[in-house]
This record gives C-alpha cells, structure tokens and sequence, in this order.
C-alpha cells in the first residue's frame, strides 16, 4: 500500500473541469478534513486556488491544497503522484493525457482511478503496465464511472448472491440499461472522438475493437461470447423490446476481464450483453428500431474523417462544456442486471439493480468515482489481487455498492425478481 506519511490521501487531478470540479465537490462535501486529506491537482494555479477557496468557505473547512501540473509534463505528474495515496482523474481524453499519469502512479506506488471509456487505451495500459502494477502492488482501476460501475458491479452483486443462494455462478448476464436521462459534456464527446480517430488510423485498435476479449489478460483473448447486441430484439424473460447500447463495446469488455483477473469464478464459458429497454409491444419495438438506426447512423458518421471533423467543430460542445446544474440534479438511471445459471434443484434467476437519482454520467459518475478512490485509500475491498490493471469489480467489489448506498444510490440484489425458475 502506498506510503502513509505523503500530504494528501486523494489528489482530485483535473479539478477545474466539468467533472473533476463534481467530484472534488463531492468529496469536500462528504468527507470533512479530519477524514480526508484532499487535493486538487491542475494546471491553472489561478482557477484551482479560486475553486478550492469556494470549496473550503461552503463546507466550513481549512484551506484545501492544490497541485499544479501539465499532463504533458512527466516530472509534474511524478512529483504529484509521490504526494498522493490515491489520484482520481478525470482528465482525458485519456489516449492522449493518461498514460504519463499511470506511469508515474506506479513508479510512486500511488494507487489510480480514473473514468475512461476508451478501449483502445485501457488495452494499452494492459499490456504495458499490468505486470509492473502487480509487481508494485499499485491498483490502477479503469471505468470508476457510468462507464462501468454500474455494470460491472451489478454483475459483481448478482454473481455474489448466485453462489450463495444458488451454490453457483450464473452462466449469463445480460445488463439492462432500464431507463436514464442526463447530459453529455464535451469532455466526453472528445474522447469518443479520440477513439474513432485511432481507429481510423491504426490496425491494433481496430482489432481491439473487432475483439469482445480484447480486454482479457495476454493469451485469453478469445472465449464463446459473440460480443454486442447489433439489432433490435425482444427480450421474452422481461417482456420489452430492447436495443444495443452505445456503452456496451466497453462495459462488456471490462466485466470479461473481471471474470478473468478474479480466476474465472463466473465460469470460462460465462457470456454477457448491454442493452437498452425501449419499451413493450409496437412502440417498444419502434423505439428499439429507431434506436438502432440512430446508433448505427451515428458511428457510420464518426467513422468517416471529414463527418468526423465536422461534428467535432460545429456540433459536440468545446472539452470543458457540460450540461447544466438543473439536468444533473434533474438526471436519473436505472441498470438492471440479470443472471441465469443451472443449481443443482434448477435453473435460477438472479437481478440487481443499480441507480441513483442524478444524472448518469456526471452526478451520479463523481459519486461512483469518489468511492471507488475512498475504497482504494481505505483499503474497503474484498479482491484477492493486491495490483495491477484493474476493473472496479476486480479491484473493490461489493464492498463499492456499502459505499454507493450510503451516497444515495440504489445498489442491491432484488430478492423479489431472484429464484429458481
């Protein structure tokens, strides 16, 4: 565990952005300064003293440090990590910004959390930096956001309850995206962009994305699964018509490699899918239809270079841009999280569910990424693996869906809808 004699036990890295000022919100509300040592990492001196003076004076709380550095600055980012027990950062896009950060975290034996969604880099960052984080006993966890909590724990909860109640593990998951509403930031839309941009200029990425397993350790990556979900389809256990999710080429991923990191407890042959629930009958499934139609329109668009710019510069909102105050109060979502597998009296069925009251991907995202670092500095986790690159199921576990309740979330089993069949 990292060293605790360093001044801060987190540093909020990106603090004067949409969603790292969430976050370091969140924390300095929550955590007074006699159980949390904050700080806010970024590179403007001037708006991280203003923000952490604001923070400070509203929560009654001593002077809050800051950190300044440059993402593109390694010795900034070392000096940094050697201060800090835990960094959480939001700053991407993280195929261009984030990989100096891991490096310099397990140099200093400083575990990370961060909020990608980006694929290709978190493949990257497993091949590069996964035996030397075990070797350092450092935890770099990946998707402590709604890209992938929500999935990824849900699973985790349902594969919990399977064995006990049932003796074992479900042998699907299908992850249900029940319903949702928020904003999305341009921060968000640039590193959506930034992976369609590797894409299209590099074979591996590409690959990576062709690959459901493409997440998995080195020499695993294959397995019975077929990957997302492309049209619409109905779903006969739940009654709806259901979509592909726009999430579900990473949420997927990262659940598979927590099935592997954690000895493949869920079975080698273990499958899952994210969807999206559109509703029951004929208008359930022309929202399904026109769902698809708008997804698959939309990356037929981002795939094309000149389309690509296009968006880029006269549609998506500038990297600093978010949605307002109102939508992320105003926000909610429901996941639902459905596993089925064989016991010994039968088939069995088993669900979860998690959501919140805020907006998925900011409100509710600087909560999930809050706690996933309080768990980390905390050491609250029920992995058997003590480093590397990590999934927040992998690397925290249940013990993430304590935290996550006591901040207004709903993160259960639902006993009601789990049996055998």
């Amino acid at each position: 565990m990292p060293d605790t004699d360093r001044p801060y036990d987190i540093v909020v890295w990106g603090a004067t952005g949409v969603a790292g000022g969430l976050v370091a919100e969140y924390l300095a509300e929550r955590y007074g300064a006699d159980e949390l040592a904050l700080a806010l990492g970024g590179r403007d001196a001037d708006r991280l003293g203003a923000l952490a003076a604001d923070l400070a004076e509203r929560n009654d709380r001593p002077p809050i440090p800051t950190v300044v550095g440059d993402a593109t600055d390694p010795e900034s980012l070392r000096a940094l990590a050697r201060d800090a027990r835990v960094v959480c950062t939001t700053v991407g896009p993280y195929t261009t910004y984030g990989t100096p950060l891991v490096e310099a975290c397990i140099d200093a034996g400083t575990d990370y959390c961060d909020l990608t969604g980006e694929v290709n880099w978190v493949r990257e960052t497993v091949d590069r930096f996964h035996e030397p984080a075990v070797e350092g006993g450092v935890r770099v966890v990946h998707g402590c956001g709604f890209d992938s909590v929500p999935a990824d724990l849900g699973t985790a909860l349902v594969q919990s309850h399977a064995t006990e109640a049932f003796g074992a593990p479900c042998e699907t998951v299908r992850i249900h995206l029940a319903d949702g509403d928020g904003g999305v930031s341009g921060g968000t839309l640039a590193s959506f962009a930034e992976l369609f941009d590797e894409a299209s200029s590099d074979p591996a990425v590409r690959r990576a994305l062709r690959n459901p397993y493409s997440l998995a350790p080195p020499g695993e990556r294959d397995g019975v699964d077929d990957g997302v979900q492309r049209l619409p389809r109905a779903d006969p256990e739940r009654g709806v018509w259901t979509a592909p999710s726009p999430m579900a080429p990473v949420n997927e991923r990262v659940v598979r490699r927590s099935n592997a990191l954690l000895g493949y407890p869920w079975g080698r042959e273990f499958r899952c899918t994210e969807v999206v629930d559109t509703g029951r009958g004929l208008p359930g499934a022309a929202a399904a239809a026109l769902a698809t139609g708008g997804l698959g329109a939309f990356a037929a668009a981002m795939s094309v270079d000149p389309l690509r710019s296009g968006l880029r510069r006269f549609v998506f909102p500038d990297p600093g841009e978010g949605p307002s105050e109102a939508q992320i109060e105003n926000g909610h979502f429901t996941v639902r999280v459905v596993g089925r597998g064989t016991a010994t009296d039968g088939r069995f069925t088993a669900e979860a569910v998690v959501g919140a009251d805020l907006d998925p991907g900011y409100g509710a995202t600087a909560r999930m990424l809050g706690e996933s670092a309080m768990c980390l500095l905390r050491d609250e986790t029920e992995s058997p693996l003590d480093g590397g690159v990590l999934t927040p199921a992998s690397a925290v576990g249940v013990p993430l869906a304590d935290r996550l309740r006591a901040a207004g979330f709903t993160a259960e089993v639902d006993e009601a809808a789990s049996g055998l069949e």
